[in-house]
């Protein structure tokens, strides 16, 4: 048996930079508040909150702390309520994500209608329509777009969208023949592991999705690799991974969402050749 790790797999820039910024801070301080879950790990996380990161959902009560913003980012009203209730913020929202943030509110307030394309309920979508005074019109794909009138639009993307998605949006806004600026603001790291998944799912037997269950990136990759080898497995942590009569597998493809680190991959590679 063959065990080949995808050559983009794993933690991305931006959430690297987050976990990096959470663990200097609780090293040196008793506690630091996470406004929300810093990633969608609960092994990072849980290892953090063993350090001292504990996490909130609102800032409710909060003063004099310090609250570090997670990687997702959030909407203009959270930095407002900081400032108003003496809250040090330390900012860890994707540099991508805060791209997104700055072109929403310039169009916004240039008198352009912004559309979304991603998932309403994710926090990096919440925190987006938070810099339009949420007044985005938030569509999964192409078939929640109802006819547009003439506009103008301005069109952004969820950071870790298909890029399959984006391009079925943009086709049908422009078959309204309406005025449009189309920003595909899907990060460079969500499209190279998609990328890296496509390549490698096809050449092998079994493959393997590593990440959290509630990582929309990671639940795009299975979704990808499923299309294109037909046994496709999603798990978090070795634990998951039950598996028995390993011997029919020539080779096994592994490839694993950006927020998972490089020990949780190194653990289920290990698990595998204990299994053998």
């Amino acid at each position: 048996m063959k065990i080949i790790i995808a050559d983009k797999a794993g933690f991305c820039f931006g959430v690297k930079r987050a976990v990096d910024m959470a663990i200097n801070y609780t090293e040196s301080h008793d506690s630091l508040i996470s406004l929300g879950q810093l990633i969608h790990n609960d092994q990072v996380t849980n290892r953090l909150e063993k350090n001292g990161l504990v996490k909130v959902d609102n800032l409710e009560g909060l003063k004099d702390k310090t609250v570090l913003i997670r990687s997702h980012g959030v909407g203009k009203d959270i930095y407002e309520k900081s400032e108003a209730q003496n809250l040090e913020m330390l900012d860890a929202t994707c540099p991508f994500v805060k791209k997104v943030h700055r072109i929403v509110h310039d169009y916004h307030d240039k008198g352009y209608k912004i559309i979304i394309v991603g998932n309403k309920d994710h926090p990096e979508i919440i925190g987006i329509n938070g810099w339009c005074k949420n007044e985005a019109l938030i569509v999964s794909d192409e078939n929640e777009l109802p006819v547009l009138d003439k506009g103008p639009y301005c069109l952004v993307a969820q950071t870790t969208l298909k890029l399959s998605v984006w391009n079925g949006l943009v086709d049908k806004v422009k078959s309204f023949d309406v005025e449009a600026e189309f920003f595909n603001t899907i990060c460079s790291a969500t499209a190279e592991r998609q990328r890296a998944a496509m390549a490698l799912a096809p050449k092998v037997d079994l493959m393997i999705v590593i990440g959290g269950y509630h990582s929309s990136n990671t639940r795009k990759l299975y979704e990808i690799c499923s299309t294109l080898c037909e046994e496709t497995l999603h798990v978090e942590k070795k634990s998951d991974l039950v598996m028995t009569n390993l011997d029919k597998y020539v080779m096994i493809g592994i490839t694993a969402g950006a927020s998972t680190p490089d020990w949780v991959i190194e653990e289920i590679v290990d698990h595998l050749k204990a299994m053998q």
